[in-house]
């Protein structure tokens, strides 16, 4: 039971990492647009800023219906960056050290 466990924690520490990856690269790709340096008419960057925005717009909009723009500025992906390497780094790794610790693993880590 705890390598299974050990094993949902990797899984899930690597989702939580590639979402953070993502919603970095979804800044700077609004970057480059912004200031014209890639053009969204350009099918591939098309494309990779519809799929980025698909997958970290369900992080980003409760944090947006808080956080209103500042100067023209979205500061939202710096505060979901924060929080999801908060969860990352400790809720994440508790949650599964408990489970894993329930589990009589004794004191194992994700």
């Amino acid at each position: 039971m705890v390598p299974i466990l050990q094993f949902i924690g990797f899984i899930g520490d690597t989702m939580l990492g590639l979402l953070i990856l993502a919603i970095i690269i979804n800044a700077i790709l609004s970057w480059l647009v912004a200031f014209d340096v890639v053009n969204l008419r350009n099918r591939f960057v098309f494309q990779l800023s519809h799929m980025l925005d698909a997958v970290t717009r369900p992080i980003l909009r409760p944090f947006q219906k808080i956080i209103p723009p500042l100067g023209g500025i979205d500061i939202t992906p710096l505060i979901a960056l924060i929080v999801l390497q908060g969860v990352k780094a400790y809720l994440w790794t508790a949650l599964i050290n408990f489970l894993i610790h329930l589990a009589g693993g004794g004191a194992g880590g994700a």
